[in-house]
């Protein structure tokens, strides 16, 4: 594995609850994981949660308790009900808002971008999402556009779980580089 990709010693939170779809919790989870980094599941639910289509996840660990200091990076998987739950609960909001003010990498896909909307941290930012959340997303001063996968300084975003390979690819590259100035709330 060359430089761009090693995660080794990378520590990578992800915020989900249940609802999550579950392709775009477990695919990126297991790029993470083969490129040597190590997962961890924060979640406002305790014990273990459930994806929409019956994948069950263990907590690590609780979002009140988490604190973007401990991680170098943060994937926020999609689904209806998840991200409308997250957005709903301030811990997850302020632990998501928290890697954007230490400029550390970020991963969103389907409707996660809620999540960042409630967090204040997309104005001026250039974005992809699932198509529902487009005028969401330029009313919170968001540049939505419609591809594959968007970086902008960090920030990594996804459409669908179609994207998942291109999502993945550059979510392991971003969260290999490391902070990036640009990536602010």
């Amino acid at each position: 594995m060359d430089d761009v990709t090693d995660l080794i010693g990378k520590k990578v939170a992800f915020l989900a609850t249940t609802g999550y779809e579950d392709s775009e919790l477990t695919s990126p989870w297991n790029a993470v994981q083969l490129a040597g980094g190590t997962p961890v599941m924060v979640s406002p639910a305790s014990d273990r949660i459930e994806g929409k289509n019956g994948h069950l996840q263990t907590v690590d660990l609780a979002a009140a308790d988490a604190d973007a200091n401990d991680f170098d990076a943060l994937v926020l998987p999609g689904g209806v009900v998840n991200a409308d739950h997250l957005r709903m609960d301030a811990d997850a909001v302020a632990f998501a808002k928290d890697f954007f003010v230490q400029h550390k990498p970020v991963g969103a896909i389907c409707h996660a971008a809620w999540t960042l909307i409630e967090a204040e941290v997309v104005e001026g930012r250039t974005l992809t999402s699932y198509p529902s959340l487009k005028t969401d997303l330029r009313n919170a001063g968001a540049t939505w556009v419609d591809e594959e996968v968007v970086v902008d300084e960090g920030l990594v975003s996804s459409r669908t779980p179609d994207d998942l390979p291109a999502f993945n690819a550059k979510l392991v590259e971003e969260i290999a580089e490391g902070k990036h100035s640009g990536q602010t709330a």
